[in-house]
């Protein structure tokens, strides 16, 4: 069990009102949209890294570096590959979406590694930074889907699901006998 995030209404709750105050009226709701998404980028990969880092997760640790490393692999290289212009004129290498990747590929590795009471609101905040992009005019709903695919792919290469000490053997003894115990939890 972990011992940081336990799993429950919580991490929902923070997740919805996450998305409310930064969708608000507070300096245009586009620009809102798009900074959150923005901030979504960094956050996501860092509270990944950071939760198995303090749980003392390491081999997680390693799993999320491994899956980050070959998401930006993947997804810089299609990029320059495929060299897709963004909509409406924005520039070049919109293919996929690279904002979208790295937060599905924290999501995914959250999700697997630690369960749906940790992966459903990380899914959450991951779809909300692809409507995000689609919503500034940065990408199409092609590049967020194939961002998606890549992120959710690199995360599960990689992780597996995390376990403590799940195995358990005792022995006692006295002077007329002796106990041999064994629990193993599921």
């Amino acid at each position: 069990m972990l011992t940081l995030l336990k799993p429950n209404l919580f991490c929902t709750k923070l997740a919805i009102l996450f998305l409310i105050t930064t969708s608000m009226h507070t300096y245009g709701q586009g620009d809102a949209i798009q900074t959150s998404g923005d901030v979504l980028l960094f956050a996501m990969p860092a509270s990944a890294l950071a939760g198995s880092l303090i749980e003392g997760d390491y081999e997680g640790t390693l799993q999320f570096a491994k899956g980050f490393a070959v998401n930006q692999a993947v997804t810089i290289g299609l990029k320059y590959a495929l060299n897709k212009d963004r909509p409406y004129g924005g520039g070049e290498r919109a293919f996929p979406s690279g904002h979208t990747s790295t937060t599905f590929q924290s999501a995914a590795f959250i999700q697997k590694r630690y369960g749906w009471g940790y992966g459903l609101p990380a899914y959450l905040l991951a779809g909300y930074t692809g409507f995000s992009r689609i919503n500034a005019k940065k990408h199409d709903g092609w590049d967020v889907l194939a961002g998606a695919v890549v992120g959710v792919g690199s995360a599960y290469i990689f992780t597996t699901p995390y376990q403590k000490e799940h195995m358990q053997l005792s022995f006692s003894n006295d002077a007329d006998s002796f106990l041999l115990g064994f629990v193993y939890k599921f």
